[in-house]
Formats: structure tokens, sequence, C-alpha cells
């Protein structure tokens, strides 16, 4: 089950404000900016900074890379 849209259309990281990268198969959404990944559970985005979770390099490349290659775009245009 994937996030609703509309709901995609307005989420931002809580902590720089910018937008998101979604990736429904991983429940996740990721702000690569801070490197900062952020889990959903239940179809429910948990967009608290305490409980994200800052990915090595690795990742980060691996996140930034799989988004380019399966055409995964911001929530929103900055």
């Amino acid at each position: 089950v994937t996030l609703d849209p509309k709901l995609l259309d307005i989420l931002a990281c809580p902590e720089d404000k910018g937008p998101l990268l979604y990736f429904p198969d991983e429940s996740s959404l990721y702000n690569p900016r801070l490197k900062r990944r952020y889990a959903v559970r239940d179809d429910i985005p948990i967009m608290l900074i305490d409980e994200a979770e800052t990915v090595s390099d690795t990742e980060h490349d691996r996140l930034v890379a799989k988004a380019d290659a399966e055409g995964i775009r911001p929530t929103f245009e900055a």
C-alpha cells in the first residue's frame, strides 16, 4: 500500500522543511540533503526527528541512484 498522493504533495522534512523522496517498497521517506530516512508504518509517516535514521554515505548513494533509476520525484518542488 502506498501513501495518498495528496499527502505526499505536502510532506516535508520536519527539520529543513524541504521535499522528500518516497520509497514505497522500502516503507520510507528520505531527505537526501540531510541523509535522513523516516519510516512509514501502517501507512503512517513517522515524521519525528528523534526517530529518523541517519544513513551512511553508501546508503545515501544507493537511495539517490534508486530514485534516479526508478523516476522517483521529490514530494514537492522546492
